[in-house]
């Protein structure tokens, strides 16, 4: 398996829970501290922190500490890897369903010939 699968599967195992997800979304907006990020979910600090740390270990977000404040910011050429996949597996359906398209349009076709 290459790196490139490797990092897109560390990144999809971060991006499949919610919690992350919305962490994901909110540092979007900009970089925030673990406890603002951590603020609207019901969950214990160390319990959030798993989630910090799954989305740092899959290169999406980085922290760094400044005394006892712990910030988070999002890594986007990480984030633009995993938008390239999509848009690469776009195009590959929108080819087959252009495809497509012609093999009804030329049966079509070949009916009203008829």
């Amino acid at each position: 398996m290459d790196n490139n699968c490797n990092t897109l599967d560390s990144a999809f195992h971060a991006l499949a829970d919610p919690t992350r997800r919305a962490v994901i979304q909110q540092l979007g907006k900009g970089s925030a501290t673990v406890s603002e990020l951590a603020a609207p979910f019901d969950m214990a600090l160390p319990s959030f922190m798993k989630h910090i740390g799954v989305l740092e270990s899959s290169g999406l977000i980085e922290s760094r500490k400044i005394g006892r404040v712990r910030t988070c910011e999002i890594k986007a050429k990480r984030l633009a890897d995993v938008e390239k996949w999509f848009d690469e597996q776009r195009k590959i359906w929108e080819r087959r369903y252009e495809n497509l398209d012609s093999l009804l349009n030329e049966l079509n076709g070949d009916k009203n010939e008829y």
